[in-house]
């Protein structure tokens, strides 16, 4: 049976809440996840917010894999990519964790020359989205392949956003 992982835009949340990451004003990706050789994942569902305090144009967002063309973002580390459904049972997940893997923040996105859309959003600034997939009509990202988050906005505002996967 598949296991069930929870991958926020931040590090495993302790006494404090995930920091909120600010998105800039030109294509961003707040969060990356990268599947290892030979494990796909499916993507249940997924979810964005901002802390906007106008209405003013909607943040563009996306879900949306880039094949094997990376970000540099913050690392995921191990125990930031939480086990949703069996927790202390489950084991670690399979993703691939690194500066050009699984993480959050992007500082750099990579030159991109082929992509595959799971979905896309336009979400007021001001408030939030979340997109479940249908039973067996998950987004699939295939093996040694690199998902992302990414949003394109003006002004900049905070964001949070997550995947939740079966791998």
């Amino acid at each position: 049976m598949p296991q069930r992982y929870f991958v926020p835009s931040g590090a495993m949340p302790t006494t404090a809440p995930i920091a909120k990451i600010a998105t800039g004003t030109s294509t961003k990706t707040i969060l990356q996840i990268a599947t290892s050789a030979g494990n796909p994942v499916k993507i249940e569902k997924w979810g964005i917010s901002f802390d906007g305090t106008t209405a003013n144009t909607p943040v563009q967002c996306e879900l949306i894999e880039t094949g094997s063309v990376a970000a540099t973002v913050t690392a995921h580390v191990a125990s930031g990519v939480m086990q949703f459904d069996m927790v202390g049972d489950g084991g670690a997940s399979n993703l691939t964790l690194g500066t050009a893997a699984t993480g959050y923040n992007a500082t750099a996105e990579g030159t991109i020359t082929a992509t595959r859309l799971g979905d896309m959003q336009l979400v007021p600034p001001t408030s939030g989205v979340t997109w479940h997939f249908p039973l067996a009509q998950e987004f699939l990202v295939p093996p040694s392949r690199i998902l992302r988050v990414r949003v394109t906005t003006t002004p900049s505002v905070g964001c949070w956003t997550y995947v939740q996967l079966s791998a």
